[in-house]
């Protein structure tokens, strides 16, 4: 399936699935606003622990358009911010979703390397210049999977066990009474369908483009995370830069880098969160619990224009220069892209 073009760039990832057509219904027992990763899990986990019950996915864009299509495909056992109460076996219950719902992910589980500028550990086999010597300092459990393969398993598995999947529809407003109204924008065809979808129970699986449909919008900021990824590197070029083991990687301090490979041998570097927009708010809010908050905004924000012109450029050295070695022109940064959005 052909990559569209994306002003937020192109990922590595392609999504292979389209949802079946169907038409807005009137009532259901359980609405998911969001297609993402936590959307199309829910909907496949209802389906299956709640037969007989309707099941309906509303996703604003396309299917892989958002954060969870565009993720960098980092596996961790705790958060990259360190341990969090709470959090659980991360890594066995991952494996199990996958399981349950026959997901080939490309999950692959080597450990993934903690580095930093102070204290190193005895052997490492990074040792890159960024604003200080960056060095491996230990080796968590963790690794990489492929995002778009995850993406479309889900949605394959939700479709499957009975869950409706919509693109294109927005949830504009959202009324807590009962049933839940929910007050759907949908552009099908070019046309613009306009209706109202009363829920017995809804789930918002957002990002931070929707905050207010949660009444967030006080309490989180949306930003982005700019990525660059290389042309495919020889195994020379991976040896001399330490990433032999295919151990992806995240500093411990900042300025704060993170990377893996891609199965082409490709590497991915992403830097730390930026504004998403020169710090302006994403649109004025139209009520406490309106979804139309800027999303199209956050939309707009081209990695090709304006401040992420002048952003990409050094996050391009600092992949060049952590390495302490000179890209060749056909290994160069191939694609940027913002891989996701984040609270």
């Amino acid at each position: 399936m052909g990559r569209k073009v994306h002003p937020w760039g192109v990922p590595p990832w392609t999504v292979d699935f389209r949802p079946a057509p169907c038409a807005l219904p009137d009532h259901v027992d359980f609405a998911i606003v969001g297609g993402g990763f936590s959307g199309l899990s829910a909907a496949a986990w209802l389906c299956r622990l709640a037969p007989g019950c309707s099941v309906l996915v509303l996703e604003s864009a396309s299917l892989g358009d958002g954060a969870s299509g565009r993720t960098g495909g980092m596996a961790l056992a705790e958060t990259a911010a360190g341990e969090l109460p709470g959090l659980g076996d991360v890594l066995a219950g991952y494996k199990k979703i996958l399981r349950a719902f026959h997901i080939d992910s490309r999950l692959t589980l080597p450990g993934v390397w903690e580095i930093g500028r102070f204290a190193p550990a005895k052997r490492s086999p990074i040792s890159w210049s960024d604003s200080g010597e960056l060095r491996v300092v230990r080796r968590v459990p963790g690794g990489t999977v492929d995002p778009g393969k995850v993406f479309a398993g889900l949605a394959r598995a939700a479709e499957s066990a009975g869950a409706r999947i919509v693109e294109h529809a927005e949830v504009r407003a959202l009324d807590f009474s009962n049933p839940l109204p929910l007050h759907v924008r949908r552009s099908l065809r070019g046309r613009i369908q306009r209706k109202e979808i009363r829920a017995e129970q809804v789930l918002l699986a957002t990002n931070a483009a929707s905050l207010g449909l949660s009444s967030l919008r006080a309490a989180a900021e949306p930003k982005l995370t700019f990525a660059l990824a290389t042309a495919p590197l020889s195994a020379a070029q991976l040896k001399a830069i330490g990433l032999s083991s295919r151990h992806p990687f995240y500093t411990v301090d900042l300025p704060y880098l993170w990377g893996r490979l891609l199965e082409s041998n490709g590497v991915i570097f992403g830097a730390g969160l930026v504004p998403a927009s020169n710090g302006t708010p994403f649109g004025a809010s139209r009520g406490v619990h309106t979804g139309k908050n800027g999303s199209q905004d956050l939309h707009r924000y081209d990695v090709r224009r304006g401040e992420a012109v002048g952003r990409l450029p050094p996050c391009a050295s600092r992949t060049a220069g952590a390495a302490r070695f000179s890209l060749p022109k056909k290994c160069a940064p191939s694609s940027a892209a913002i891989l996701a959005t984040n609270t």
